[in-house]
């Protein structure tokens, strides 16, 4: 008996009762069932029977999703065909410290699942071949298992050396190289049973045996807090030492400034330039000055270090300097991004020196507004070194008195004007809070301390931000606008707009979305409504979360958190590698010269992406690590905290002070049988109907800290 096509099967209009997934399986059956003939919407909508206005909507809405996450093609002039499920699949292998992973695909929305067993002898960042599993359900990822290593991601990694007698292991400090490196005797290399090594990984080849190599370089003992914060950093692929290639390169680099140097540009040295640091900073790449015009305007000048002057293209610095894409400042160190003759003498805006500069030089209304600019390469003579809380007296005591702070004073008022200018056009007000490790001479941490962030750092920020921002709009308002790079910030996603919404209101906080999109303004009233309360940082990090992440690119699609519609990043060469590339440009087109190609600036701008996200992880990490160091001398002493974060395996929790976060597992909450409520992010005891939410304040004793894992237990007073 011949069985009628449900591709051709009518539905009563109105009566349909469709579902996603109903609708899903229909799409997918019509397509396939005419091989490579291909449709427009409203064609696949009337073979279905689509006709209710409502399940038009649904079904409009459910093909969109099939289109953007490529389970169907779509063909010029918008026709939609069938496409074979692809079976195997090359992707970038992410692995998980449990031992689990996922594989991300490029133009696939949803990264593939791979279980421990199906690993292989895939590592971490491993480009891979992986065999697509059976499809799953709706909820769940689709599954895969690797089939082949295509290209080994690590070549070395940094871990701890143990000595098994005729043999020795390196136990990585990545937790996400999930398997020990074998070390034969002889390539011990000096290493001693304890040591901080760095080792090669020369080969992998069975997934049941350990991946082999040889010790490259002993860095010192584990139990040294300085050897351990050098040894993370590595581990997280931050370079610590200078080839010697590039060294004699920068012993070569004159420390006086050649008169040659000089012609042509714009000679800055008596105006009043002053910069604002940090106490302990010796990289000052930006300066300012500030002066009255006759017109009652402000002409603001942002000085900026020249250091494309120094660090020119195809030479061993300038390779070095990319490879490193940024500099990164540890909780003990800094590890710069060029050697420190450069980043700390030659290049840095030191006081009483002429210094070969960048500058930015604006006109500014009393009201904030940019009436003209220049942009040119000049030379500076800084008149004075202030620390923030150097310029921060002058802000808070107009009597104090020298000769620049009513320059300071000056410059602060017009900042606070710029900063409500920027809030009220929309630019997120984030305020994380920051700690600042006090560590001894030893290294060991003794104190931890709130950050503060007083009107001397916005001062900085403000003018730091319109320089940026004045250099991209330089740019992007050319006709047409040449290659750039420019700094991204998307909107945020809007699955996780609506989960942060859902979040917040198990706080008794509202957070308005619509359509999945986030008004900046509402996420500004939200963090405004806890500042200042137990659970501000909780909501700000749940917030920051669910952001974007912003980067760098040569599609300006504007700054969403900023609300600036074209920005870019100049006010820091001497630890940004993006800022270099935006000084070569400016100069490349100041002398009409033709740009680079876009798909090589492109590349570049993916690379320091990656770059500066590696240092803001190993930046992170170092800090945490302290934070463990320093709580385990508190071991069995209690501390307030606040719950940050509740799940069905235990609850997080951030001590007020010191920001330092672990967890009160549900393993140890023997008082109660506790059930977990997802929707309002509760555990609820079952017999007393104790309830531990977000935002509550809680006695916590330190009952664990761990320095390998980095994590820290504790248990409820």
């Amino acid at each position: 008996m011949n069985r009628q096509k449900p591709s051709n099967r009518k539905k009563k209009p109105g009566t349909e009762k469709a579902t996603p997934r109903q609708i899903r399986s229909d799409i997918l059956r019509l397509l396939k069932n005419n091989g490579e003939k291909a449709f427009r919407s409203k064609e696949i909508a009337r073979q279905l029977g689509y006709s209710d206005n409502a399940v038009y909507g649904l079904f409009c809405e459910v093909l969109a999703e099939l289109d953007e996450k490529h389970v169907i093609a779509r063909l010029k002039g918008s026709r939609f065909t069938y496409k074979p499920r692809p079976t195997r699949l090359e992707g970038r292998l992410q692995v998980n410290p449990q031992g689990f992973g996922f594989v991300t695909v490029e133009g696939h929305e949803e990264d593939f699942f791979v279980r421990a067993h199906q690993m292989g002898t895939a590592l971490d960042g491993d480009r891979v071949l992986i065999g697509v599993g059976a499809a799953a359900r709706e909820d769940r990822r689709p599954e895969a298992e690797v089939i082949k290593v295509l290209e080994r991601h690590r070549k070395r990694t940094v871990g701890t050396f143990r000595s098994r007698g005729p043999f020795g292991i390196v136990e990585p400090d990545d937790l996400r190289l999930t398997h020990d490196i074998y070390v034969a005797r002889e390539d011990f290399h000096g290493a001693h049973d304890g040591d901080k090594v760095v080792v090669s990984i020369d080969a992998f080849k069975k997934p049941h045996a350990r991946p082999e190599g040889a010790i490259l370089e002993v860095l010192g003992s584990a139990d040294n807090p300085a050897t351990r914060v050098l040894a993370l950093a590595m581990s997280l692929d931050v370079r610590a030492r200078f080839p010697e290639e590039v060294l004699q390169e920068t012993e070569a680099i004159p420390a006086t400034i050649p008169g040659e140097a000089i012609r042509g540009r714009l000679d800055l040295r008596k105006k009043r330039v002053f910069t604002i640091d940090p106490e302990d900073a010796k990289d000052f790449d930006d300066a300012l000055h500030i002066d009255i015009l006759p017109n009652g305007n402000v002409e603001v000048g942002v000085h900026i270090a020249d250091v494309s002057h120094y660090v020119r293209p195809d030479t061993a610095l300038d390779r070095e300097a990319y490879a490193r894409g940024t500099s990164v400042y540890l909780v003990d160190r800094v590890i710069p991004m060029l050697p420190e003759k450069l980043s700390n003498e030659v290049c840095s805006l030191r006081p009483h020196e002429d210094t070969l500069t960048f500058s930015c030089i604006m006109e500014i209304t009393p009201g904030g507004e940019v009436r003209r600019y220049q942009i040119r390469e000049s030379i500076i003579h800084s008149k004075q070194r202030f620390s923030y809380e150097d310029a921060q007296v002058f802000i808070d005591d107009a009597s104090a008195a020298h000769p620049l702070a009513e320059d300071v004073r000056r410059a602060a008022g017009l900042a606070q004007t710029l900063t409500d200018q920027r809030m009220a056009a929309g630019s997120i007000d984030f305020d994380i809070p920051e700690i600042k490790v006090i560590l001894d001479e030893t290294g060991i941490p003794v104190r931890i301390v709130r950050k503060e962030r007083k009107a001397a750092h916005r001062l900085v920020e403000e003018f730091m931000l319109l320089a940026n921002r004045t250099v991209a709009a330089h740019i992007a308002g050319r006709k047409p606008a040449p290659p750039f790079v420019y700094r991204i910030h998307d909107h945020p996603d809007q699955e996780r707009i609506q989960q942060l919404a859902t979040y917040v209101r198990a706080l008794g906080l509202r957070l308005p979305v619509k359509n999945g999109k986030l008004h900046p303004g509402h996420l500004n009233d939200l963090l405004h409504a806890v500042r200042g309360k137990p659970e501000e940082p909780v909501v700000e990090q749940a917030a920051l979360r669910a952001m974007a992440k912003a980067k760098y690119s040569t599609q300006n699609i504007g700054h969403y958190g900023l609300s600036f519609s074209t920005y870019t990043h100049f006010t820091s060469p001497i630890r940004r590698y993006p800022d270099l590339i935006v000084h070569r440009l400016l100069k490349h087109y100041a002398r009409s010269e033709e740009g680079p190609d876009e798909t090589l600036l492109q590349s570049q701008c993916d690379h320091t992406s990656e770059r500066e996200r590696a240092a803001v992880e190993a930046e992170r990490e170092s800090v945490k690590l302290k934070q463990v160091e320093f709580i385990r001398n508190h071991l069995g002493e209690t501390f307030e905290g606040v719950v940050s974060g509740v799940t069905k395996f235990g609850i997080f929790i951030e001590l007020v002070d010191s920001l330092v976060e672990g967890m009160v597992h549900v393993r140890d909450l023997d008082d109660d049988f506790y059930e977990y409520d997802e929707q309002s992010y509760r555990l609820v005891g079952l017999y007393s109907g104790r309830a531990f939410r977000l935002g509550d304040i809680v006695t916590v004793q330190v009952a664990a800290a761990n320095l390998e894992t980095r994590q820290v237990d504790f248990a409820l007073i």
